[in-house]
């Protein structure tokens, strides 16, 4: 399987298969093994994000601040704009002279 889902919201996943997004569903990354080179769909760390394929966010810029951090119904989602943003990270090496 290619695609994991890193959520505790059953909206979330709710509202991903209405998209025609399936896929394993953990809660958090324990190893980094568990999302190399594969399409993740949720929030990742930087360098967890590094090692996915590319990391896919939802982005809801009509989130009511008490609809932050809870689970919300797909229909929630929906009516908060609800899209999707599919990001690539890659670690650069990092040297002292980039600072300036």
């Amino acid at each position: 399987m290619n695609t994991i889902i890193v959520t505790r919201h059953k909206g979330l996943v709710e509202w991903l298969a209405q998209q025609g997004i399936t896929g394993q569903v953990i809660s958090h990354v324990d190893d980094p093994s568990q999302i190399k080179r594969r399409v993740v769909y949720g929030i990742l760390p930087f360098h967890l994000a590094s090692q996915a394929l590319a990391v896919v966010t939802v982005d809801m810029p009509g989130l009511k601040p008490e609809q932050k951090g809870v689970d919300i119904s797909p229909a929630e989602m929906d009516a908060a704009g609800a899209s999707l943003r599919a990001y690539i990270i890659r670690p650069l090496i990092y040297h002292s002279s980039i600072s300036g």
